[in-house]
């Protein structure tokens, strides 16, 4: 087991073009760090996630703002910092997000797409769109759609990037893990679904409640709201630590063969049971560049985007950096991104799209970067066109009226 991220939660006080209360975040990341090396759990990063900026600056600050709150977090030693979402009627401030992004390389932002009633807005799938397109022409391989996603029902305290965001209140604590490889260990040699279910969980339960006693002692240390751990099971690009590699220890050759729904939801009704405070998403991650199993099955030509669409619906966080022909327009992203608002938004969970188009990339080739968190893929085929008209109606112009 590991930790993927400890996630602090901070609301910036943004004066005369200047962050005021810069002092209330110094030495937190080594005191976090500390106190992770003295229990011996290995921690990879340290972030910071402040409320979603336009609740902080206006449009034409975003850039200035971003600048100084990267500042901030690199002297206190923060990996990474995300400035939250805009939201679906703040198209002012998506468009600030490409520049933001482009200048400043630790810093991590996104746009809501669904409004407070739980609808989708299709300004803001189009913004979202726009958005990754951009990003894809303006950052070296296009990857700065790392750091980018469009968010559909996702409330704050989520620890993992691109979705982490602040609630505006006092300082709060949210932690990641990583337990791929226990469940790999767990699972293996399982004679049927129903005891791979039993060892999963009787091994991820003693893994959480150490963990959980580790986070409630780092929140008092700290003096910060323990909000909880995101037990979603994400992978590692290394076959022992990936998420689909599990799957196939149970049978199913490849992922993606009849079943994978349901194993898939089997492994998420284990995280949502275990018995510790839980926040964010807590569902089976599905990232095709952080998955080394997945990543060759895209390479080999036999991972499908309907696989991992379908896959949302009962497990993990969405559509998650997807290698995409780099001609994919910005009709088609935001087309996917509407596909996965709809799931979320239709069954009450929250669900993400972080997409990837590699310029001059076509089907099939291979994509590579250097990125410790990334493994060697290829870029998923993504067949037909979505009329760019669905997109160009009036702010508030919603779906989701009806209900099921």
């Amino acid at each position: 087991m590991r930790v993927r991220a400890v996630t602090i939660g901070w609301t910036v006080e943004w004066r005369e073009g200047k962050i005021a209360n810069a002092a209330e975040i110094a030495r937190v990341p080594e005191r976090i760090r500390d106190h992770f090396a003295q229990v011996g759990i290995e921690l990879q990063t340290v972030r910071l996630a402040t409320q979603p900026f336009p609740a902080v600056v206006a449009p034409e600050e975003v850039t200035t703002y971003a600048r100084a709150l990267c500042a901030a977090a690199e002297a206190a030693g923060y990996d990474y910092v995300s400035m939250g979402p805009a939201g679906p009627e703040q198209r002012a401030w998506a468009s600030s997000i490409v520049p933001a992004l482009v200048e400043n390389e630790t810093l991590f932002a996104a746009v809501s797409v669904t409004t407070d009633d739980d609808r989708v807005a299709l300004p803001a799938v189009e913004a979202a769109g726009r958005v990754i397109s951009e990003l894809a022409r303006r950052t070296a391989g296009g990857f700065g759609n790392l750091r980018f996603a469009a968010l559909a029902l996702c409330p704050p305290g989520i620890p993992f990037f691109p979705a982490a965001y602040h609630d505006g209140g006092e300082v709060a604590l949210s932690v990641a893990w990583e337990v791929a490889d226990e469940a790999l260990a767990a699972v293996t040699g399982a004679q049927s679904l129903g005891e791979a279910e039993r060892r999963l969980e009787d091994r991820l339960s003693q893994v959480a409640e150490r963990l959980w006693a580790v986070v409630e002692a780092l929140a008092s240390l700290l003096g910060a709201r323990p909000l909880g751990i995101d037990c979603s099971l994400a992978p590692y690009p290394d076959e022992t630590r990936s998420v689909a590699a599990a799957f196939e220890r149970l049978g199913l050759q490849p992922f993606g063969a009849p079943g994978t729904l349901a194993v898939a939801a089997s492994i998420t009704s284990v995280l949502q049971r275990l018995q510790v405070q839980r926040t964010g998403f807590c569902g089976l991650m599905l990232p095709v560049l952080e998955d080394a199993r997945l990543g060759a099955l895209a390479q080999a030509g036999q991972l499908q985007f309907s696989t991992l669409l379908v896959a949302s619906a009962v497990c993990g966080v969405g559509l998650d950096v997807i290698p995409l022909p780099g001609e994919t327009t910005a009709a088609q992203l935001s087309g996917l991104v509407l596909d996965v608002a709809t799931l979320a938004t239709r069954l009450k969970k929250p669900l993400l799209a972080r997409l990837m188009p590699i310029p001059d990339l076509q089907p099939g080739e291979a994509v590579r970067f250097d990125f410790s968190f990334f493994a060697p893929a290829a870029v998923v085929p993504l067949a037909g066109a979505t009329p760019q008209q669905w997109f160009t109606s009036e702010p508030g112009q919603n779906t989701g009226e009806d209900k099921l």
